[in-house]
């Protein structure tokens, strides 16, 4: 995403639906993980906007965005990027931020292996430097090597890495498990890496 929401808001209403809830998934995901402050919200410590405001900006560029619109997003989408608290009144990105927050996540043990798509013209940095999170809080990991497949795939042919998580583990690095089952982890080194 360019990072246009104006832009990308206005095309919203002129898509058939799949696409469009699509598209709006695309858009949140913009805003609750890296600019919160082009639609005027000020998240806490926590990654929680309300969703008051929220509705509102996104109202403003789309008359058809409602609550019920936004609830549907929330729980039909398939990676579950976003979860609302308890009553509803805030909402927040289940990780990927590049903004300073902590998701309160605690440090849990991983599975013996853990996977990682990515895609050939990155392998010789990664041989190098590992996996590293670059702008984002973590560097993300999946128990589905289906889902690194998908993961991979979104930039050409999916090349799978393998992570010995459970080494890892063991020798001192902290994981996490999002809300949505991605697991986080601040770096891994290249000798953890099993390359295909």
């Amino acid at each position: 995403m360019n990072g246009d929401i104006f832009e990308m808001s206005r095309y919203l209403h002129c898509m058939n639906s799949d696409k469009r809830i699509t598209q709006l998934s695309k858009l949140l995901s913009y805003i609750l993980r890296h600019n919160p402050g082009e639609a005027g919200l000020k998240p806490d410590e926590h990654g929680w906007v309300e969703v008051d405001p929220l509705l509102k900006y996104l109202h403003e560029k789309d008359k058809s965005i409602n609550f019920d619109l936004l609830q549907h997003i929330v729980d039909t989408n398939s990676k579950k990027r976003f979860a609302f608290n308890e009553d509803f009144t805030k909402i927040r990105a289940s990780q990927g931020h590049s903004i300073e927050i902590d998701l309160q996540y605690s440090p849990i043990a991983p599975p013996e292996y853990l996977y990682h798509g990515t895609v050939a013209a990155f392998i010789s940095a990664i041989t190098e430097k590992g996996l590293i999170k670059i702008e984002r809080h973590h560097v993300h990991l999946t128990a589905d090597i289906e889902v690194a497949k998908q993961v991979g795939g979104r930039r050409g042919k999916p090349v799978i890495l393998t992570i010995n998580a459970s080494m890892m583990y063991q020798q001192g690095f902290l994981f996490y498990l999002s809300d949505n089952g991605v697991w986080l982890t601040d770096h891994v080194l290249p000798q953890y890496i099993t390359w295909p």
